[in-house]
């Protein structure tokens, strides 16, 4: 059983081992090598003990107590379509991936930011990101698109939104 819940700052080192180990699976072919195999769990660690004391939602799924996945959402950065909240990041150990435990972690980002009054939501994905398909798969729909450069190397990361939070929110 999965349990989905409010991150705690104690939650840092397994968040950033989900984070870099996703990453690693994820973009391998995507993202150059070299970036990702000085990516640090330690550093990665550090920087969610400052992320886990500020405004954001951070949600944390866990299995027999160890964390296999974690959203962060917050205010929107570039308020595609208009949109007043962010998916900044969602992330799961690659074994723990089409369980569904994606949705249910969405689904619960997208009810803890209603609670605060937001209403719609944008994401940003690497557009070779296979996994894109998810968020079409939950309802979002394609946005905008944009360059980025990740470890000396220029990618296109597509937005995409969901303009109703509490649709969003009722997932089954």
């Amino acid at each position: 059983m999965v349990l989905i819940r409010k991150a705690e700052p104690a939650d840092a080192a397994g968040i950033a081992h989900v984070q870099v180990q996703s990453w690693r699976t994820t973009y391998a072919g995507i993202v150059p090598e070299a970036f990702l195999a000085n990516m640090s769990e330690n550093e990665q660690t550090a920087r969610w003990q400052m992320m886990l004391t500020d405004e954001n939602v951070v949600l944390v799924a866990e299995r027999e107590r160890q964390i296999v996945g974690f959203t962060i959402a917050g205010s929107s950065r570039e308020r595609t379509d208009g949109c007043d909240a962010e998916l900044y990041a969602i992330y799961l150990h690659a074994v723990d991936q089409k369980l569904r435990i994606g949705t249910e972690l969405l689904r619960e980002t997208a009810r803890a930011l209603t609670e605060r009054g937001f209403t719609s939501m944008d994401v940003w994905v690497l557009a070779a990101n296979p996994s894109k398909h998810f968020y079409l798969r939950r309802g979002a729909h394609y946005a905008a698109a944009k360059e980025i450069e990740i470890g000396d190397t220029r990618l296109v990361e597509e937005g995409f939104v969901w303009p109703d939070l509490k649709a969003l929110a009722s997932l089954p």
